[in-house]
This record gives C-alpha cells, sequence and structure tokens, in this order.
C-alpha cells in the first residue's frame, strides 16, 4: 500500500490584503487541490503555508508571481 507523506512549505510574500491571499488561494487549491494553503498577514514575512502531498515548491512560486506577488522560499 502506498502512503503519500504530507509536505509543508512555507513562504515568503509580500501579500497584504485578506481579498488577495484569499484570490491566491484559491489559484493553489485549484493547482493542489487536496492542499491547505493558509496566510499569515500579520507577519512580518507576509508567510504563505501550504500543506499538501506532492507539492512543486517551483509551481508554487511561479502561481504566486504570475498574480504580480513577490514569493520564496523561507528560511528558517
Amino acid at each position: 500500500m502506498l502512503t503519500l507523506k504530507t509536505m509543508v512549505e512555507v513562504f515568503k510574500t509580500n501579500i497584504a490584503e485578506p481579498e488577495e491571499a484569499q484570490l491566491l488561494a484559491n489559484a493553489l487549491l485549484a493547482r493542489f487541490p487536496n492542499s491547505r494553503p493558509s496566510f499569515d498577514l500579520d507577519d512580518c514575512d507576509k508567510v504563505l503555508r501550504i500543506e499538501g502531498h506532492m507539492l512543486c515548491t517551483d509551481t508554487i512560486i511561479t502561481i504566486i508571481n504570475q498574480f504580480g506577488y513577490d514569493c520564496r522560499i523561507l528560511d528558517y
């Protein structure tokens, strides 16, 4: 039996408004339907956290960039 491991990816963005975050969350869900994207807009890094299976960080960054926002992997 194949078990998929849940991945968690965390990104720094420049998304500031809840409406923008919701639009982008919907775009991410369209590409990764079983994922759980969330934004922490109160954090200074405007953090995007996405949980799911078989996530591709390059694709996530590309989706956010296509909407005109900055997005990069958050270094701990």
